[in-house]
């Protein structure tokens, strides 16, 4: 029997340029958002090759044979392997439940974003962006947070997911 998921997350987006910032601050938003009560699962997306397993390693030899997915598990964790880019839906989908996704990456995904704007950078043209957080004070209708005040960042957000964006 399948479980059915009945707990949707609210799903974030952290949007900017490469080499902006997004990680740093994500890495800074998931303990202030831990001290929230907020559940977090984070979702990368990258367009450089990633090589979870050297060729010619048990999981490429058997996705090499033909398996459609290969689980890794380890004591330390598990990585499922299976090729080719999917869709941010089916990605959401295999997590298990929480509060919050936060996305990095997929830039054209219509979910909602926090922008992390730099002063060397050019604004990100986005209806989904819903707030900034810069280094700079961008002139903007949307609520702009200094990018170094993850506690505020992360106090928008859960009063974002308790809106339901």
């Amino acid at each position: 029997m399948v479980a059915i998921k009945t707990h949707i997350p609210y799903v974030l987006g952290i949007a900017g340029w490469s080499g902006c910032g997004k990680t740093t601050l994500i890495e800074k938003l998931l303990p202030e958002l831990a001290a929230l009560g907020i559940l977090v699962s984070v979702i990368k997306h990258t367009h450089h090759h990633v090589q979870f397993e050297p060729a010619g390693k048990d999981t490429s030899r058997f996705r090499a044979a033909g398996a459609g997915e290969v689980l890794l598990a380890s004591p330390q964790g598990f990585a499922l392997l299976h090729d080719g880019d999917q869709p941010l839906t089916e990605l959401l989908a295999r997590l298990v439940p929480v509060d919050l996704v936060l996305v990095e990456g997929f830039k054209m995904a219509a979910i909602p974003k926090i922008e992390v704007r730099r002063t060397d950078y050019p604004a990100i043209e986005d209806p989904h962006i819903i707030a900034i957080a810069s280094d700079c004070s961008p002139d903007s209708s949307l609520p702009v947070f200094d990018l170094n005040q993850a506690a505020e960042i992360a106090a928008f957000i859960a009063a974002s997911c308790h809106a339901g964006f």
